[in-house]
């Protein structure tokens, strides 16, 4: 876990949305480590999960990573949900909830274990993989905590180039 807040941190650093992901096997040894680098690398699909699960399949040749656990400072995207099901991972384990985007029910119900924000059911377990385990909320206040700051940060950069005039990326 510390190692995951500790790439969220590298991407905060690097301007990019304090995202951290880490792969660990089944018998704890960390197969891949990424941040979230969409901005620097201008591709959308540059996020600290899929990232980490790439360098994961590549460390093991294989890119079914079955037994293994994705811990995330966030929770996945649609994109990185479907990913981590793909993966054939055995665990996802993530800090804070992600209003906007989250798969696992705060957005959308996609993995395992979901509750949709309005209410609704789980989803049914996944043909390809119906056994994953989803546990949200590890060390949440942190990593929100570093969500919030980086924003904050973002919108008084933009507010600052605003107020002198400069072209800024829409908010």
């Amino acid at each position: 876990m510390a190692s995951m807040k500790l790439a969220g941190k590298d991407a905060f650093a690097l301007g990019e949305v304090p995202v951290g992901a880490v792969v660990v096997s089944a018998a704890g040894a960390v197969l891949a480590r990424a941040h979230n680098q969409v901005e620097g690398s201008q591709d959308p699909t540059a996020h600290a999960e899929v990232l980490a699960m790439r360098r994961a399949a590549a460390a093991t040749h294989s890119w079914r990573l079955g037994g293994a656990t994705l811990y995330v400072t966030l929770e996945p995207c649609a994109m990185c949900a479907g990913a981590a099901l793909n993966a054939r991972l055995e665990a996802v384990v993530y800090g804070a909830r992600s209003p906007l985007l989250g798969a696992h029910g705060s957005w959308i119900p996609l993995l395992p274990g979901a509750q949709s924000a309005a209410g609704g059911q789980s989803p049914p377990p996944h043909a390809l993989h119906p056994t994953m385990h989803v546990r949200s909320g590890v060390l949440a206040d942190e990593c929100q905590s570093m969500m919030l700051r980086f924003f904050r940060r973002r919108r008084g950069e933009n507010a600052r180039s605003q107020a002198r005039g400069d072209a800024t990326d829409p908010p």
